[in-house]
């Protein structure tokens, strides 16, 4: 016991040591690490984002690959255990289409006489890798290539369900990041011209904030997508929407900007570098911002999911991206009709991602804000 002491009161101070040499990022990162649904979260969003940079290879099937005599094909559950054993990788049964006699709507029955086993890093359908390197090597796939797989069933053309959802996240998350990266932007621009600079300047931009905010959310939507043309190509329409996302959300991003070099324009360290004659724009970008990025990192992360949601209900709503560009609100555009939710729910899938990268990003900007806190 006597001599654990001076062994724990010196890790004790190694540890206050450490503390008092750290960075201000380093002191973030050691809080946020004890959040434990942040970091679990964390994870979720790069799983989520590695998937979807590499969607060709993670994906069954080619997204708009069509199989018509597949159409509205249920899911196929994974079957481990059957009456000849276990299995690793599991089987899954094939389908059997029949029509009712009554209705004539087409149904399909699972049939146990045709199974197929599950291969991992299998060829099939090509594509390219980051845009440019051709390959056919598929995470995973049936044994036979041309047999159905459809893990998540299909839509209303036979296009694996699967495969659309891994695709869709490209478009659906980087909106997010493209959106929030530009309301970054206009954010630290006019908030901090705004605080920084004060007069006629500040009250025209806090107007200006003040009348988009006051403008309810959804027919503003409208309204600016309806300007854009409707011969514009995918890219130009995926530019189109960031661009207008971004042009709502910066006000919030400009206020916290604003607040906060309204607090720090009269502090000691920015008047001796006044006193100095260093240029106003170094002062802004080099003292003042640096002094509160962690917490403006952490408002940006709670902005993500909001920007993924927007585009979202736009594009469900038709007015966003148009097939054949797949996001997570076009798959979403075949639900809007009851009868198709009653006989192929499984067409409501592409919820289950949103909902858990919106939970996500939550998360992680709860633990950000957390970290960030100095009186923490």
């Amino acid at each position: 016991m006597l001599r654990s002491r001076p062994a724990s009161q010196e890790a004790l101070n190694k540890a206050d040591e450490r503390q008092l040499t750290a960075s201000q990022w380093q002191l973030i990162w050691w809080r946020f690490r004890k959040h434990r649904a942040a970091m679990i979260s964390l994870a979720v969003l790069l799983l989520f984002y590695f998937v979807a940079l590499f969607a060709g290879f993670f994906a069954p099937r080619d997204p708009a690959r069509v199989d018509a005599q597949f159409a509205q094909a249920p899911p196929q559950p994974l079957v481990f255990i059957d009456e000849t054993g276990f299995h690793f990788p599991p089987i899954v049964y094939g389908y059997v289409g029949e029509r009712d006699p009554k209705t004539l709507r087409k149904f399909y029955r699972v049939s146990a006489d045709d199974r197929h086993q599950l291969r991992f890093f299998v060829r099939g359908d090509p594509y390219l890798i980051l845009g440019f390197i051709e390959s056919d090597i598929h995470f995973i796939g049936a044994d036979d290539p041309d047999s159905p797989l459809f893990l998540l069933g299909t839509d209303l053309l036979g296009r694996d369900m699967l495969s659309r959802v891994i695709y869709g996240g490209q478009v659906s998350l980087t909106v997010g990041l493209v959106g929030v990266f530009l309301s970054l932007i206009l954010g630290i621009l006019l908030g901090g011209v705004s605080g920084y600079y004060g007069g006629w300047l500040d009250v025209a931009i806090q107007r200006l904030i003040e009348v988009l905010r006051s403008i309810p959310t959804i027919p503003l939507w409208l309204t600016l997508s309806a300007a854009l043309p409707r011969n514009l190509t995918q890219l130009q329409m995926y530019f189109g929407i960031t661009i207008i996302l971004s042009f709502i959300g910066w006000t919030e991003v400009a206020r916290v900007v604003r607040g906060k070099f309204m607090s720090l324009r009269n502090e000691d360290f920015i008047l001796a570098a006044r006193t100095i004659g260093t240029p106003r724009f170094r002062i802004i970008y080099r003292h003042m911002v640096p002094s509160f990025i962690s917490h403006l990192i952490a408002a940006l992360t709670l902005a993500l999911p909001i920007m993924i949601l927007s585009e979202t209900a736009l594009s469900f709503l038709g007015l966003g991206l148009r097939p054949p560009t797949i996001s997570w609100g076009t798959l979403l555009d075949g639900t809007q009709n009851l009868n198709a939710i009653a006989l192929t729910p499984w067409l409501l899938l592409p919820v289950v991602p949103i909902i858990i990268t919106v939970l996500a990003f939550n998360f992680v900007g709860d633990g950000l804000r957390d970290a960030a806190d100095p009186y923490a």
